[in-house]
């Protein structure tokens, strides 16, 4: 996720883009620059860090000219830096390109356009979009994208500007959002509303694979296939508070219904169902270093740590590798037994968490080798792990984990099936099986956020309790650990998760007339065991909220209310089972008056042990 603005009409473009970016800092803060065009001449400036280093660099002298366009950069391909910051040139330094998503073929594209004679500075898959403009480009810019677009593969949306056509700025769109704001004498691009909100309330919302040539007095729209478009005004009603959250009340909310695009995003070039394999980026551990692994630690903090315990079921059962999951603030003082045939896993959405830092660094010292799952490109623990494993969720504002989270069971499940296919320890059948629901889970996901208005009403149900406990057996468990620390860290209800078999040695005590208990039971061959279970609280006389996958009709006559998820392959369920446990949560805390994106006593991300 990354923030694109642009400006074509009378006025000085550089106000509008530095503006701009600071409306869309929370798209990405990691990087950020300008391009302006006055006449022929282009000016270029960049920098790595927010949006303030680059205004010190800019000095307070905006380059002059009316047509620009400018990036703020959450680092996916190559670390923040200068260089790799964008905008981005081709080798001439006549054409220009920001860009937010990711392009899954630039590798290929990148050796074919060496061995044309391109010269490249970056790290970015963004900087073969520029060398293919140059490469083509007959006269016609407009043209010439419209060509690039239907040569790339994964999501994008561009902003590309030329000194060689200083009169227009040609924008596209595929699975980044991405829109043009109309004025007077002036018109506008940026990939959310916040950015042009003071300028302009009339835009045009580009759908997928829709492109548009900009002018400072006209609009053209159409086709990547050159199907001209015809597009009706949106009109923005929102004031410009709600619309940096993209109209929802809170980031959270926000960064809950955005888990759809992030799954997308975080499978995007990584599994290949057609070759049966999976990429894993930058970890580089072969079929021979995995042979000699005899055991795997995985070790995190908070919900991280959550992660890792569905983790532990998934890396076992595909892996046939013995895994253990330790808190960080503990794993080091226990005193682990590590060496060079173990394998330490370490989770943080941040890449700064103190505590897992240094049990990084403990297993290193160990002789073990370390792979890093981390949402934040060039972060300390990417920077020291051995290997690294990006969440491509996009920044995470709101304090309580949601997307960082979801995604981080990906990644551990994009892990387990590379491990398991080298190592031959999965069939053929069920690679494919999980693999196909893998590639599902987005559409999935999306049809659960349609279910929020269901959640709401049993959240505002029973959000003033003062106790609410969660069960589940196995994967179902692991979940309800992530679902009650949503619940108690932001609506202050206090929440505990128990492993449904033990509520014989002790739990049941704490169970009495009208306690509400979320009981998970979406694991089939576990079911009948969860629903003796649900019997025992109900014998209690507890309410019982039961969420269970779709088709499960048994689970109604034991429960006060049931929610459903959709199918998809057991494994894969606690990355949809979450979804609703967050809407629940967040719904709760809302009811109850508290501050949603930054709970009391809370900080997002915790840099001291």
């Amino acid at each position: 996720m990354c923030g694109i603005v642009g400006y074509i009409g009378d006025k000085m473009a550089a106000p509008f883009l530095i503006d701009g970016l600071k409306k869309l800092e929370y798209r990405g803060y990691d990087s950020a620059g300008i391009a302006v065009i006055d006449s022929a001449d282009l000016k270029v400036v960049k920098s790595e860090g927010k949006i303030k280093i680059l205004e010190e660099k800019l000095q307070g002298e905006l380059p002059k000219g009316s047509l620009g366009i400018g990036h703020t950069r959450w680092a996916t391909h190559g670390k923040p830096s200068d260089v790799n910051a964008h905008p981005h040139e081709d080798c001439t330094g006549d054409f220009i390109v920001v860009h937010n998503g990711i392009i899954e073929n630039y590798l290929e594209i990148k050796e074919w356009l060496e061995e044309q004679g391109h010269k490249f500075k970056s790290e970015t898959d963004t900087e073969v979009i520029p060398h293919l403009i140059e490469h083509y480009y007959d006269g016609d810019l407009f043209e010439t994208v419209k060509k690039v677009v239907n040569m790339l593969k994964g999501s994008f949306a561009l902003g590309v500007i030329t000194k060689r056509e200083p009169d227009c700025i040609i924008a596209a769109r595929k699975s980044s959002p991405l829109i043009v704001g109309i004025g007077e004498g002036e018109n506008y691009i940026a990939s959310d509303i916040p950015a042009i909100l003071q300028h302009t309330r009339k835009v045009y919302i580009l759908e997928d694979e829709e492109m548009a040539k900009i002018t400072k007095e006209n609009i053209e729209l159409c086709k990547f296939n050159g199907e001209k478009v015809e597009k009706e005004v949106f009109e923005v009603k929102w004031d410009a508070i709600a619309a940096e959250k993209g109209g929802y009340a809170h980031f959270m909310l926000k960064e809950i219904h955005e888990q759809p695009r992030a799954f997308k995003d975080t499978l995007t070039g990584r599994l290949n169902l057609e070759k049966h394999e999976v990429k894993l980026d930058d970890i580089k551990i072969t079929r021979n270093e995995l042979e000699k692994i005899e055991k795997i630690f995985i070790v995190a903090c908070g919900t991280a740590y959550h992660a890792g315990v569905v983790g532990k079921y998934i890396i076992e059962k595909l892996c046939k590798i013995p895994v253990e999951v330790d808190i960080a603030s503990e794993f080091r003082y226990r005193e682990p037994m590590m060496d060079e045939n173990t394998l330490v896993i370490i989770i943080s959405q941040s890449g700064e968490t103190a505590d897992t830092l240094a049990a990084l660094r403990e297993a290193k010292n160990k002789g073990s080798r370390v792979i890093a799952i981390t949402n934040v490109v060039g972060s300390s623990v990417a920077r020291e792990a051995d290997d690294v494993l990006y969440t491509w969720a996009g920044p995470e504002i709101a304090v309580a984990s949601t997307k960082a989270y979801s995604t981080q069971l990906i990644a551990l499940t994009l892990i387990a099936l590379r491990f398991a296919k080298e190592l031959g320890t999965i069939s053929h059948e069920l690679f494919d099986e999980v693999a196909v629901e893998l590639k599902k889970l987005p559409e999935k996901a999306d049809l659960l956020l349609t279910k929020e208005e269901e959640i709401k009403k049993l959240a505002e149900r029973y959000s003033q309790v003062e106790h609410l406990f969660y069960i589940g057996r196995g994967l179902d468990y692991a979940v309800a650990l992530e679902g009650a620390l949503k619940l108690k860290e932001i609506s202050y209800i206090h929440a505990e998760a128990y492993a449904a078999g033990e509520l014989k040695h002790g739990t049941l005590a704490l169970i009495v007339n009208g306690t509400p208990v979320i009981a998970l039971a979406t694991q089939e061959h576990l079911f009948e065991k969860t629903l003796s279970n649900i019997k025992e609280v109900k014998a209690r006389e507890a309410v019982v909220i039961g969420f269970a996958k779709e088709g499960n009709e048994e689970i109604k006559k034991s429960v006060d209310h049931v929610f459903y998820i959709p199918k998809t392959h057991p494994m894969l369920m606690p990355i949809l089972t979450v979804i609703p446990l967050q809407l629940f949560a967040y719904h709760a805390a809302v009811a109850r008056g508290t501050d949603v994106d930054k709970p009391r006593n809370l900080a997002k991300s915790v840099t001291v042990e």
